[in-house]
């Protein structure tokens, strides 16, 4: 498996949709950077969130997941609450090869604040926009922008395609659009 460089990405964005919208190079001036990097894609949060809130006490439970748990927010940027939880999505939307994994990583400018974002792996031939778990593990408020940069994909490439992809078993998050709540 061999990791993907910036002229791929590009190549697989502009011929193939890969990425919608694709930025081709690194945007940053003032403010949290997106777009190609050497050998990933920083991804941009929009400006729709769910913070988690304990108003109506419920229970988190993957199989039964109340969605009173969060509070709908579309903001320019989200205060999440000290050491609290928030899910967004990505303005980008995903098309992955069958033979691609991709790994995706919180950018070190929200990091270095106590800001962890997490994203699990973009199975091959899964498609969507990325749902984002955002957690904020200091004790103060932590401020997210929307529009900017989140965190960055990497795109690794095996020697042979999968034997199942994501779409051939029907999986329950393709072509989700977005912030898309837990599911059975």
């Amino acid at each position: 498996m061999a990791i993907k460089s910036d002229k791929w990405i590009k190549r697989m964005a502009l011929e193939h949709g890969m990425i919608e919208p694709f930025e081709d190079r690194q945007v940053r001036a003032g403010i949290v950077s997106y777009g190609l990097s050497s050998y990933g894609y920083d991804i941009r949060v929009a400006d729709e969130f769910k913070v988690f809130t304990n108003i109506n006490n419920t229970v988190i439970d993957p199989k039964n997941f109340d969605p009173r748990s969060f509070v709908d927010i579309k903001a320019d940027a989200c205060i999440v609450p000290p050491n609290s939880f928030a899910l967004a999505r990505t303005i980008e939307y995903f098309r992955i090869p069958r033979d691609i994994l991709t790994i995706c990583l919180g950018k070190s400018t929200y990091a270095r604040c106590g800001i962890i974002v997490n994203v699990t792996p973009f199975e091959p031939e899964w498609e969507g926009t990325v749902t984002l778990e955002i957690s904020n593990t200091t004790p103060l408020p932590a401020r997210i922008y929307a529009n900017e940069g989140i965190a960055q994909v990497l795109f690794f490439q095996s020697d042979e395609p999968c034997e199942v992809s994501y779409a051939d078993k029907k999986g329950k998050y393709l072509k989700q659009r977005g912030v898309t709540l837990p599911k059975i």
